[in-house]
């Protein structure tokens, strides 16, 4: 749906009055799309700014309660109950906290014993007291502050006692546990009580990885130690072969593959996301470790940190439609003559005004704006209310404009930009080209020195340039450059584990996300997300199914949220630590349809997404553990919180922008994608939202498919043209704003992404597929030697001893023919 650009290209002939229509009646087929406009760009102009500081997540409190569903609220008692029940036959006539650290060891000690027995239920029950000491003791509690305290202080003191290696045995256990698998399967509808032990289970761990994860000034020296060993042993697991986000992974393609429908995926998906955070690094540790690599490669520094530029940034006014406008200027003139609609106008309305007009001229124009200020950083709403009100009594002076004193952003030149310039002006010039050569000037004009030196000034060199380089040149010469030294890091650990079902990892997250998206049609085939907060009776009154629909939206959303954070920070620290890594995953998630999917997801009213309010403050954790819960009404319901908008809503959105920027960046068939898909009326619509942050994105998604867009499309969006070029990084010779000749340049796509897959499989295979190195390795023809040789095996190779016979051995078929063969 075309916004601008349909309104305004409406030609005279449509009205025509021999068609028998008034001269400003669209086309039957068009007054829907001006009806839709209208309803969707009401409020654009009055939206006010959005106080929203981007994170690495949102506030303590609130990612703890997010991991609970409403018609889970019950469940808090019973873990109580649990509790109280075993803690009275072991300590008599004492409360949790009144016990010393020692004793409440050996009291924790037991609760773990009770986890080994063979009863189910009695195992359960356990598991259960062990999730009340995690959620804080909140029967011992009066005020929500002291529920998060102890919630901290019992999650230090678990992990210490071994609890999250014990819940990780259980945790297998559920895994594999094909009688409860089978059993969902036939179920015709699966509710929360087919994930019962699943749920506890994985909220412990949760709650253990989340408080252990946060950092505050007052923790001790101890609980400093604990949160690295913690981190370590999530990295580089110990006692298994894989790291802990691996077993996580499998969850969800298992779930996705239907073996498994009664998973709880949104727990999965929190926990997921939260051990990412806590292994990989959240974006201020990613900064840094740029910043290191950066130093380590001889490269200069960052020229700025985009996540701090970004939040000085200020937030634009959305530009405003041109049925909105052609409606505010027909009410000015009252009952003039109406002209038809035709492209002149909508050119003329988009004119940017011009500060340095005459002042009576200024005035005219404020008046007729009404309250559109251009997408440009100018003046706020409320400044421009006061400077109409004070216009009759004194003319404001021509600096009532503020314009932003220079560029937020250090223009960057690429190595391939300089060759490209020379290239075209040794041609125009000299009539021959020097290939990779950027130092000789010979025979060219003097400004074509000055501006070659002004590019190279500004030439940004990226880590992923000198990876790409080191990659050709191990490919070229593997015998005498040796084998590459990989430094064994988290990311690299999870990378080697995640490899051979990457493929299917990502189609599994994005299915999910499809599920959950607002804008997805409820169909037979998609998966069922709803699991684990659908009640097992379902609601009879109007009251129950309201809170219902509420806790679906608000799990929904949640989903969207994790997946999103997740996705973007495996891309990220995937392309620090090696671009062709990034480049797989990217690959995989473009052709899995991720593309077409993030603009299915902006394709609605994304103020309404924005401000939802799928939330009931009195049901949230911990409120709801040391409250009197009050009597739900339908208004309450329908009031939701006080708060502005919804932070997860508006963390995704833009979560899900920054991955379709890190999609297309650079490669000119999937940016060709969104022109195909008709991304650019579904961004602007995004444009309304006033957070700076949200809106960069938007705009650098809509620059690099500008020259595609043709000139019409730029003539009526002049100012958004005017924001990209004020708050988007500068490229020089990039020449985004006007598409010279381009249809006449003959883009070969799908060779753009085959050379790129081939160079992808190349790093995979001589990095990670170690039988290819046999080839070059001497080989030992003596039997005696062969098997006289002492191996070093690893420490914990005693561990996982039977299960790498099990793998290697027992379930390998011997060809003895083959064996025969080579003798």
């Amino acid at each position: 749906m075309e916004e601008a650009g349909a309104a305004g290209s409406a030609g005279p002939g449509d009205g025509a009055p021999g068609k028998g229509r008034p001269l400003l009646q669209p086309p039957a087929k068009g007054r829907e799309l001006f009806r839709s406009q209208r309803k969707e760009s009401e409020g654009s102009v009055d939206c006010p700014n959005v106080e929203f500081e981007y994170g690495d997540a949102d506030g303590y409190a609130a990612e703890l309660s997010e991991l609970y569903s409403y018609t889970e609220e019950p469940e808090f008692t019973i873990n109580r109950k649990c509790f109280e029940e075993d803690f009275q036959t072991q300590v008599q006539g004492k409360r949790w906290p009144e016990l010393d650290r020692a004793q409440q060891k050996a009291y924790v000690m037991r609760l773990l014993d009770g986890l080994e027995v063979v009863n189910r239920d009695k195992r359960l029950k356990a598991a259960r007291a062990v999730l009340y000491l995690a959620q804080g003791a909140f029967g011992e509690c009066d005020m929500e502050a002291d529920v998060l305290h102890w919630s901290r202080h019992n999650n230090f003191l678990l992990y210490q006692m071994g609890t999250f290696s014990a819940f990780l045995e259980l945790l297998n256990m559920e895994i594999d546990n094909s009688q409860a698998c089978s059993s969902a399967l036939r179920k015709p509808a699966i509710s929360l009580a087919d994930s019962t032990e699943l749920r506890v289970l994985l909220s412990v761990m949760y709650l253990m990885v989340e408080n252990i994860r946060v950092e505050a000034e007052a923790d001790p020296p101890e609980w400093k130690s604990s949160r690295e060993t913690f981190r370590t042993e999530l990295s580089f697991p110990v006692h298994s072969e894989e790291p802990f986000a691996l077993l996580l992974f499998t969850m969800v393609a298992k779930f996705c593959s239907g073996h498994a429908p009664h998973f709880p995926m949104k727990k999965v998906l929190l926990l997921l996301w939260k051990v990412l955070l806590f292994t990989l690094g959240g974006f201020d540790a990613l900064q840094a470790m740029k910043m290191k690599k950066r130093e380590e490669l001889g490269l200069p520094p960052l020229p700025e940190d985009s996540i701090q530029v970004m939040r000085r940034m200020r937030a634009a006014s959305p530009p405003t439609y041109t049925i909105e406008l052609l409606d505010q200027q027909s009410s000015k003139r009252g009952h003039r003559s109406r002209r038809p609609l035709v492209k002149q106008d909508s050119l003329d309305i988009y004119n940017e005004r011009d500060p340095f007009k005459n002042d009576e001229a200024g005035v005219d124009e404020e008046e007729n704006d009404d309250g559109d200020s251009g997408i440009e950083g100018e003046l706020d709403l409320m400044e421009r209310d006061a400077i109409i009100q004070a216009a009759p009594a004194q003319r404001p002076p021509i600096e009532r404009v503020s314009f932003p004193k220079g560029l937020p952003w250090a223009p960057k030149v690429r190595q391939k930009d300089i060759e490209h310039f020379l290239e075209a002006s040794r041609n125009k010039f000299i009539g021959f080209t020097l290939g990779e050569d950027t130092d000789t000037l010979v025979g060219l004009p003097r400004p074509i020195h000055e501006s070659v030196k002004t590019l190279k000034q500004h030439k940004y060199v990226s880590i992923s340039d000198v990876q790409i380089k080191n990659e050709e040149e191990l490919e070229k010469c593997p015998m005498s450059l040796g084998e590459e030294e990989v430094q064994e890091t988290p990311c690299e650990m999870l990378y080697r584990a995640m490899l051979y079902n990457l493929p299917q990892y990502m189609i599994a997250l994005l299915k999910i996300l499809l599920a959950a998206a607002p804008t997805s049609k409820a169909k037979t085939d998609s998966i069922n997300i709803l699991a684990d907060v659908l009640p097992e009776e379902m609601p009879i009154t109007v009251l129950q199914s309201m809170k219902l629909g509420v806790d679906v939206n608000r799990h929904k959303e949640i989903i969207v949220k994790s997946i999103s954070a997740s996705l973007l920070l495996l891309l990220k620290h995937f392309k620090l630590n090696h671009i062709y890594q990034f480049e797989y995953v990217s690959q995989h998630l473009v052709f899995a349809n991720c593309i077409p999917l993030i603009l299915k997801f902006f394709n609605q009213n994304i103020m309404s997404y924005i401000t939802a309010k799928n939330s009931i403050s009195v049901l949230d954790y911990p409120h709801c553990t040391v409250h009197e819960l009050p009597e739900l009404t339908a208004e309450s319901l329908e009031a939701g919180d006080n708060n502005q908008f919804c932070w997860r809503n508006l963390f995704s959105c833009i979560n899900l922008l920054r991955l379709l920027n890190k999609l297309t960046k650079w490669k000119h068939s999937r940016t060709m994608m969104l022109v195909v898909f008709k991304s650019a009326p579904i961004l602007k619509r995004a444009l309304k939202v006033k957070q700076a942050m949200m809106q960069l994105y938007v705009l650098k998604l809509l620059k690099i498919q500008t020259k595609y867009l043709g000139r019409q499309w730029r003539k009526s969006n002049m100012k958004t043209m005017s924001a990209i070029y004020q708050k988007v990084r500068h490229r020089m010779n990039d020449d985004w704003a006007y598409g010279n000749d381009i249809d006449a340049r003959p883009w070969d796509f799908q060779a753009e992404e085959c050379t790129l897959r081939a160079n992808i499989e190349a790093f995979n295979s001589r990095r990670y597929d170690k039988s290819q190195d046999s080839e070059f390795a001497p080989v030992d023809n003596c039997l005696q030697s062969v098997l006289g040789q002492r191996l070093e095996l690893p420490e914990d190779f005693h561990y996982s001893y039977e299960l790498w016979l099990e793998r290697e051995v027992f379930s390998q078929p011997i060809r003895w023919e083959e064996l025969l063969h080579y003798q």
